[in-house]
């Protein structure tokens, strides 16, 4: 009986990794998925530090240069974060997380002990759950299998 001959691998994807987009597709949204994010982010961050006010040029401004450096950001870390151990990369996300929620909540006028606190427990939050994640997607030498 015949057997199909196993067919070459492929050097960039990891084995056993499931790929639904092509390459090039992957390639744009690396791109365009924190471009989309400083873009919505920048525009939250302004609406709440204008409170209820109508838009001026300077809150464009703020806007724009806030979502810029979220943007900016974000392709960095979506570049060097996932080369990092499983603790160091799970903490690196939460501390970006916790700072632009709190840097969200200090625009909306409130006091900055609230604004603390509510980044302080979402880095704590979203810091658990990746390495909970990463912890239980990697074999036990440390290699990721997804």
């Amino acid at each position: 009986m015949a057997h199909a001959a196993p067919g070459p691998r492929t050097a960039g994807r990891r084995p056993g990794t499931i790929r639904l987009f092509s390459d090039r597709t992957h390639g744009i949204a690396k791109l365009a998925v924190p471009v989309v994010l400083g873009l919505v982010y920048g525009y939250w961050a302004a609406a709440n530090a204008r409170y209820g006010g109508p838009i001026t040029g300077w809150n464009f401004l703020f806007g724009l240069l806030t979502g810029l450096v979220f943007a900016g950001l974000c392709a960095v870390l979506m570049n060097i974060a996932p080369k990092l151990r499983r603790e160091a990369h799970a903490v690196l996300w939460g501390a970006f997380s916790g700072i632009a929620i709190g840097f969200l909540v200090n625009q909306s006028h409130t006091s900055v002990l609230r604004s603390a606190a509510l980044g302080l427990a979402t880095a704590a939050g979203v810091s658990a759950f990746l390495f909970y994640r990463y912890y239980t997607h990697e074999d036990a030498k440390g290699r990721r299998v997804e």
